[in-house]
């Protein structure tokens, strides 16, 4: 994954429901001593030192393309080996006995390719394990594409636009199971509780609104994230207690490599 500039303040403001589908997913791995352990789009290392918490014995390394994000990961005392790297060439040197990628793997593309070549950098008994947001066709997400077609900036975010990236789960099984022993494919939507004026807007603009924004500037940018803010509120409006529910669906896929 390239580094697009990623700001851990706003990534993290929603911390609490970022992490609950990433300690489902390590729920879901059976690997109990484990000597190396791969985190892959890490971010600011906070699942990362839950993997190393988990798996005390092994050599941990979180691998992550955006230096702001290993920058904050660094600032917390650990004994794992941060990589800054882009993920769509990363070509480990040694196999690991787990690779675990939480809410990153959907900003790479060909997933055709990338999933059997991760599967074969684990090692024989070893796991991948994914979790991946699948809420492209939602407002959350087609709402960005609705705001970026409807103003003077649509020249210059319309090659942003793309099919959703994350595939239906049957498309995952069919192509992670020639390469698997085990295979575990399902899916999960989380009805989130969100508090604030516009939190849902606030949300993606942590993720999926963000490369939309970086690719204008002032006063297009404020102008262009206005008009999202609006529509993303008349979407997901505040409920009577104050609270905005957010219904957010992710995929998650643990593969055991044959051995």
């Amino acid at each position: 994954m390239k580094d697009m500039g990623w700001n851990p303040q706003q990534y993290l403001t929603f911390e609490g429901h970022r992490l609950r589908p990433a300690l489902d997913l390590l729920a879901r791995i059976p690997v109990d001593t484990p000597r190396r352990v791969a985190d892959l789009g890490c971010g600011t290392g906070n699942v990362t030192r839950i993997l190393q918490q988990r798996w005390r014995g092994a050599t941990v390394v979180g691998v992550d393309g955006s230096e702001e994000m290993l920058r904050k990961a660094r600032e917390f005392e650990s004994h794992i080996e941060w990589q800054q790297a882009d993920l769509n060439h990363w070509y480990p040197e040694q196999r690991f006995d787990v690779i675990y990628s939480n809410a990153a793997l959907h900003w790479l593309s060909d997933h055709r390719t990338l999933f059997p070549r991760l599967l074969n950098f684990v090692e024989p008994g070893g796991y991948l394990a994914v979790q991946m947001p699948g809420n492209f066709t939602a407002p959350t997400h087609t709402l960005v594409y609705e705001a970026a077609r409807s103003g003077p900036w649509s020249d210059k975010l319309e090659w942003r636009i793309k099919a959703p990236p994350v595939h239906d789960p049957v498309d995952y099984h069919r192509l992670l199971a020639p390469h698997s022993e085990q295979l575990d494919v399902w899916e999960t939507t989380y009805i989130q509780e969100l508090t604030g004026e516009n939190p849902v807007a606030e949300w993606t603009k942590g993720s999926w609104l963000k490369p939309f924004l970086d690719a204008l500037e002032a006063p297009q940018r404020s102008e262009f994230e206005a008009v999202y803010r609006r529509l993303i509120l008349q979407a997901y409006p505040q409920g009577p207690d104050g609270k905005t529910l957010l219904p957010f669906r992710r995929l998650f896929m643990v593969a055991k490599a044959p051995a």
